[in-house]
Order: structure tokens, then C-alpha cells, then sequence
């Protein structure tokens, strides 16, 4: 079985491949292109901190074990650098060749050098009002040791030379980041700050000679190592963590070709790295802050807007004066985001419940919160009205964590009972539960999630989010929450499902069935990874027995379909929103072998599986399961835009050529509402999409609302 697996820090790099691909799209605006590149190389800097700074760590360990595929940490990084060189000269040709086409359009990022001579009075002036001034050049010598270099920054090194005594000492300069990085000289020019620094060099060392200067990045392994069972604040464990994440060792070094070898056998022995730990970029060093550029004021450059609507009888309740709370009793909600708004769901329904004189408790995990987090505010101003709050923090999540700490410490002085989970395990569900008194007794409504709790990536990660007061299910969620911050053990769950006590168990038991239905059977699964070589073994076995499977996988995928066998079909769909909602379909799994559909937060991963706290749960409405049958087979439409994956699991584009809205299957999504404004007969001035469960945008006249009222009362 193991021709079928795929090494997965190699199916990563396909991955973000895939994004940089994107870059290259020509019918794609430009400026979008760039926003590819950025997030390509924003993705990059994460896979060194984290995924190869733990390879150094075993190497450095002399750890034996190999992944699953069969490589050793060293055999994985020598791989990796073996595609990176690759990767990065094709991320140079992508980035060149777009930033000529944004000139073209009116918009020119230039050398200082290249600029006319009538901007150069502008730059002195910038240089000596915004940049000199924070400027710090440090220099080494036996009385200044050589620097510390901060990760991801983007430091200036230089040689300098005493005219008198013919010394020569190296200097650093480090670029300011809380500064642009893009300096605009005029309406249409942009210049890099490091062009600007370099170009003055003189001033910061008067009366010395100064060498060229040349740039170069470090990037440092900043994965969190922390003991749960031997801290005994989780809290200030993390702290102490996060202050010496910024001192981990060097694990990459970005540079500029032009580095004269000395001072690249310098830096190499400060930082104790080893020539094949080098990157060159004949472009941009540091392209992840290309954000700045597709931030400027030209939306002809940019995919045109959207507002994502509010769910449709969210509206109709609004224009009725109703809460949120009458519109779940009425019937399970199910809402799409960021098609369908988060803030006028989810945020919604805990501001609502914040300020209910009826709520008596509210429950929530935070695993990823944004740095100004309403929900959180929501959960603060409900405490201290005296509403039991419980918080649980997941102070652990990855780049996150000081975000998260901040919220802990404010909800706790609120009054709010905060928790960090179950000692060694993550906790990555998204569940809330609100506790509500009506006529005399008291009433659960539950949110179940496939995404963070986080204002911020809501608008830009599509995911799915289940309210219900179905018994059961909220049951469940509030037995989860009392094993999270309780003592006992594991509670049985009538319909979640969750990890990591069941989850591999019940999808294993799924996949089984289906392979008893040989070619009838059916399985459809939606995720960000499948990475686990138990769950590959299970959907290879179900293929050999002539089952139909289709996997959506937005990034790693360590199987092969084509050395798997079978009708198995891979397809990554990448956009302008990250796909990130887990949707699991089995044709004969639910009861009288009908088809059974699961959301939830968990991917199929051995940390998925077997070491976080996740939650999965069944979408028992015929309407909402109607919604996903129909999200998916849209994706998997021919004539949607996308890559799949082919012989010796390389990934190629498919679909039309052109990557347009029409081509889209997001573009589908969004323009879902237009159609079903047609199909209505709706007036021109209102815009609905019933795409789950009816969806407004914008009001419109009384017969509009009236209209909407009936379909709310019919259900």
C-alpha cells in the first residue's frame, strides 16, 4: 500500500504551487495576481517556521522515524530545497512578469535608480523625515557582537571601511516594518523602502566608505513547545513560550544575488545555517507584503465586489422585528459564509444573546479570535451583566496564541469563566451554546461550525455553520462543553460526532459501508487535508471494491489516486475566498441507507483524528443536505475552474481556460442571488438568494416583504 502515499510536506508544496499558479492566471486582474503571490509566500514563510523547523529539530535529534511514505527528516528536506529552487525561480518569472503588466496599466514599482531625477528630492525628504530618524545601524566589532536578526525581517547588510586605520567592519541595517514598504513618489509610482535606504547608505556611517548594501531575510523556527502536564498555569506557559519563540534557531536565509561571498559566509556562520538553507530571489525579497500594493485605490485592477447577504429569513425576522432566537425555533438554520454574512448570523446571534434579559448562560469556543473580536466583546459585555460565560481559549492555536491570551486575560476580568481544554489535546471544534429561559423553562440553541470564530477571516474563508435547538444535538453540545471544563470522562453523543474518541471510528465505519454497496456506493468528502495513512488505506479498500469516490481537498493530499486504483477522483478548487468548511457525504450511511452528510471542523489528519477536540454533526434537513449536494456537485462541474490531480499525483489545470466569475464555482455562489432574483419575478431594486434558506441583500418594497413573510410562515 505504500505506492499510494504522498510524502506530505511535498503535497504542501503542491499546494502552494497551485496558489502561485493562480498568479499566472492572465484573466485573473492583476492585481489579484499579486495578492497570489503574497499569500504564496506569506504561506511559505509558516512552512519553514513551523513544518521545516521541526524537520531541523529531528535531524538535530538524530530522530529515526520516518513519515509514512518512508523518508527520514533529512531525505524530506533535501527534497524540499530540491522543489524550492524550482518554486522560487518560477515565483521570480510570476512576480516580474506581473509587476510589467501593472506598469503597463498605470502603475509602476521601481528601483530608486529607475525613477526620474525629479522625484529624487521627494525620496530625501521622505528618507530624512520618516525613515532616518528609526533608523539603527549596528555595526560588529570586538566590542558589539553580532546581532540578533529578528525572523522575517528584512535587514541591510553592509561593509564598512575607516578611511584611517583601513578597518572594515560589517553592519546591519535593519528595515523598518512598522513603516510602508512601498513608498508612493507620485500618483502612479511606487518605490521599495530598501531601495530608498540603500541609496543613503552614507548618511548612516559618515565618514566611513561604505560597500554595496545588499539585502537578506532570516526566517526561525517558532514552533510553541509546551508540556501540559507540566505547566501549571497554561497561561503563563505560553507567555514564557511566546517570548522565546522569536530567539529560535535560523532555518532559512533569503538573499539577493548579488551578495558578495563574504559576507554570505558570515551571516551563514552567525546563523549557524548551511549553504543549502539559502534562497536567492532575483525579485522582491520579502513578497508577502505585495498586500500594500493590492491595497491602492484602482478597483478596475481588482475581482469586483461583494457583500456577502444576510441569510434570508434572518431578514424576514429583522423586518418583523423577531430575534434570531424565533427564527431557529421555526426551523434549523444553515448558513454559508461568507456568501451569506457571518455578522448578521453568527455575530448576531451572540450579541443578541449578550444582551437578552432572558439568557441565562452562554458557551463558546475560541480556537482562532481576530484581534478587535465582537463575539468576544459580546461574551465580555454578557458576563458582566452577570450572564454565566465560559470561554474556552484555545491559547495554543498556531500564530494566534498572543491574540488569544490578550481575550483570556479580558474575559476573565470580566467575570467570565475561562478554560484552555483537555491537557494534550487542541481544541479545534466551533460550537456555541446559548441557555435560554422561555415560559418557565429553560431552552438550548446550539451553533455548530466548520470556521473560527473570527471577524477577520470570516469574510475571506468559506465555511458552513449549523443553529438548531434540535434536543440532541444541543444535549450533546452541552455535555461536550461540560467535559471540556469539567473532570470525567468522555460522554456519549447522540448525533455529534467527535475526536478524539470516535470520529476515526464512525468515518472508518462509513467508508466500510459504502464498499459494501460495490459500484453503487458512493463517497464525497470536502476538507482542507487528508493526511492520515489509515483513513488512505480505508478509501483505497473502498475503491477496489468499486465505490465512486470524490475528494475536494484545498491543500495537502497525500494519496495517489491513479497508483490507488479505482474511481477515485482528486480536485483542488482555489480562489478568491479559501475554501476551508469540511463537508463529508456517504450515499447509504443514514438510516434506511439514505445519504448522511456531516460538517464540521475536523480534517482527516492524524492530529484531526487523534489529538485534538473536534466535532462533526449530521445535516438531518432535507433542504440544508439539498445545499450541499448541490455545493458540491458545482464544484465538481467541468466547466468550473480547477486543478486535479493526475499521474504520479502531479496536479494540473482543468476547466476553461479562462479563470472568469462565470468559470468560477465561487462566482457561481455569488451570483446565486442574481438568478434567484429571476427566477422569483422579484423587483429590480431587491436582491434574494435562497440559496439555503432564502437570502436578502439589500430591502425593497412592501411587496417584497410581503412576499418574504409568506415564505417565512410557510417554512
Amino acid at each position: 500500500m505504500s505506492s499510494v502515499f504522498v510524502n506530505r510536506e511535498l503535497s504542501w508544496l503542491d499546494f502552494n504551487d497551485r496558489v502561485l499558479r493562480l498568479s499566472r492566471e492572465p484573466s485573473i486582474p492583476i492585481l489579484e495576481r499579486l495578492k497570489f503571490i503574497a499569500i504564496y509566500s506569506s504561506n511559505l514563510d509558516e512552512f519553514f517556521q513551523v513544518r521545516v523547523g521541526a524537520l531541523h529539530d529531528q535531524e538535530e535529534a538524530r530522530v529515526t522515524t520516518k513519515s509514512f511514505d518512508g523518508l527520514t527528516a533529512s531525505e524530506q528536506l533535501r527534497r524540499i530545497r530540491a522543489r524550492l529552487v524550482t518554486l522560487s525561480t518560477e515565483r521570480d518569472e510570476a512576480l516580474l512578469t506581473a509587476l510589467e503588466e501593472l506598469g503597463r496599466n498605470g502603475v509602476k514599482v521601481c528601483r530608486e535608480r529607475d525613477l526620474e531625477v525629479r522625484h529624487k528630492e521627494t525620496l530625501d525628504d521622505y528618507f530624512a523625515k520618516q525613515l532616518l530618524p528609526i533608523l539603527t545601524p549596528l555595526a560588529v566589532d570586538p566590542t558589539h557582537p553580532f546581532p540578533y536578526i529578528s525572523g522575517l525581517a528584512l535587514n541591510i547588510g553592509v561593509f564598512v571601511r575607516n578611511p584611517e586605520s583601513n578597518d572594515v567592519r560589517f553592519a546591519r541595517v535593519k528595515v523598518p516594518n512598522g513603516s510602508p514598504r512601498f513608498i508612493k513618489v507620485d500618483e502612479s509610482t511606487y518605490v521599495t523602502a530598501e531601495s530608498v535606504i540603500l541609496s543613503r547608505l552614507d548618511q548612516l556611517f559618515p565618514g566611513m566608505d561604505v560597500s554595496t548594501g545588499h539585502l537578506f531575510r532570516v526566517t526561525r523556527n517558532t514552533d510553541l513547545t509546551i508540556d501540559n502536564e507540566e505547566a501549571e498555569d497554561l497561561l503563563d506557559a505560553v507567555e514564557m513560550e511566546l517570548r522565546r519563540r522569536r530567539f529560535g534557531n535560523a532555518v532559512r536565509l533569503e538573499i539577493t544575488p548579488s551578495m558578495q561571498p563574504d559576507m554570505l559566509d558570515l551571516l551563514l556562520q552567525e546563523l549557524e545555517l548551511d549553504p543549502q538553507d539559502v534562497y536567492a530571489h532575483q525579485s522582491l525579497v520579502d513578497a508577502s507584503s505585495l498586500w500594500e500594493i493590492h491595497g491602492i485605490n484602482r478597483p478596475d485592477l481588482k475581482d469586483a465586489g461583494w457583500n456577502s447577504v444576510t441569510a434570508g429569513r434572518l431578514a424576514v425576522a429583522e423586518s418583523l422585528g423577531d430575534d434570531i432566537f424565533s427564527v431557529i425555533r421555526h426551523r434549523a438554520l444553515l448558513v454559508h459564509h461568507p456568501y451569506e454574512s457571518f455578522t448578521t448570523s453568527t455575530e448576531e446571534f451572540i450579541r443578541q444573546a449578550a444582551a437578552d434579559p432572558s439568557v441565562r448562560a452562554i458557551k463558546a469556543t475560541l480556537y482562532r479570535t481576530s484581534a478587535n473580536s465582537p463575539i468576544a466583546r459580546s461574551l465580555i459585555e454578557a458576563a458582566e451583566r452577570g450572564v454565566q460565560v465560559v470561554a474556552l481559549v484555545e491559547l495554543t492555536a498556531r500564530f494566534d496564541e498572543q491574540t488569544n491570551v490578550q481575550w483570556a486575560k479580558r474575559l476573565e476580568a470580566a467575570g467570565a469563566h475561562v478554560v484552555y481544554g483537555v491537557v494534550g489535546l487542541k481544541t479545534h471544534a466551533k460550537c456555541l451554546l446559548v441557555v435560554r429561559e422561555e415560559q418557565g423553562r429553560l431552552v438550548r440553541y446550539a451553533h455548530v461550525g466548520t470556521g473560527n470564530y473570527n471577524s477577520t477571516t470570516a469574510k475571506i474563508y468559506e465555511d458552513i455553520g449549523l443553529f438548531t435547538i434540535d434536543e440532541t444535538i444541543t444535549q450533546d453540545v452541552a455535555n461536550l462543553f461540560n467535559f471540556l471544563t469539567g473532570y470525567s470522562r468522555s460522554p456519549h453523543f447522540g448525533e455529534l460526532v467527535t475526536a478524539p474518541t470516535d470520529l476515526r471510528e464512525r468515518i472508518v465505519e462509513l467508508i466500510r459501508n459504502e464498499a459494501r454497496y460495490g459500484s453503487e456506493g458512493r463517497i464525497s468528502m470536502k476538507m482542507n487535508a487528508l493526511a492520515d495513512a489509515g483513513l488512505i488505506d480505508e478509501i483505497v479498500r473502498a475503491a477496489e471494491a468499486g465505490v465512486q469516490i470524490r475528494l475536494l481537498i484545498r491543500g495537502i493530499c497525500c494519496l495517489d489516486a491513479q497508483a490507488a486504483g479505482g474511481d477515485i477522483r482528486i480536485r483542488s478548487v482555489l480562489g478568491r475566498y479559501l475554501e476551508h468548511s469540511r463537508i463529508y457525504r456517504f450515499a447509504h450511511g443514514g438510516p434506511g441507507d439514505s445519504p448522511i452528510h456531516y460538517i464540521g471542523s475536523a480534517d482527516m489528519m492524524t492530529r484531526n483524528l487523534d489529538s485534538r477536540v473536534e466535532v462533526l454533526v449530521p445535516i438531518r434537513h432535507p433542504k440544508h443536505q439539498s445545499w450541499l449536494d448541490k455545493l458540491l456537485d458545482t464544484m465538481w462541474r467541468d466547466d468550473v475552474c480547477s486543478f486535479e490531480q493526475g499521474a504520479a499525483a502531479m496536479w494540473a489545470r482543468s476547466g476553461p481556460e479562462d479563470f472568469t466569475f462565470e468559470n468560477d464555482a465561487q462566482g457561481q455562489f455569488m451570483a446565486w442571488a442574481t438568478e434567484l432574483q429571476r427566477s422569483q419575478g422579484l423587483p429590480s431594486d431587491f436582491d434574494v438568494a435562497d440559496d439555503i434558506s432564502g437570502s436578502i441583500q439589500r430591502p425593497g418594497s412592501h411587496r417584497v416583504v410581503d412576499w418574504l413573510r409568506d415564505q417565512f410562515h410557510r417554512g
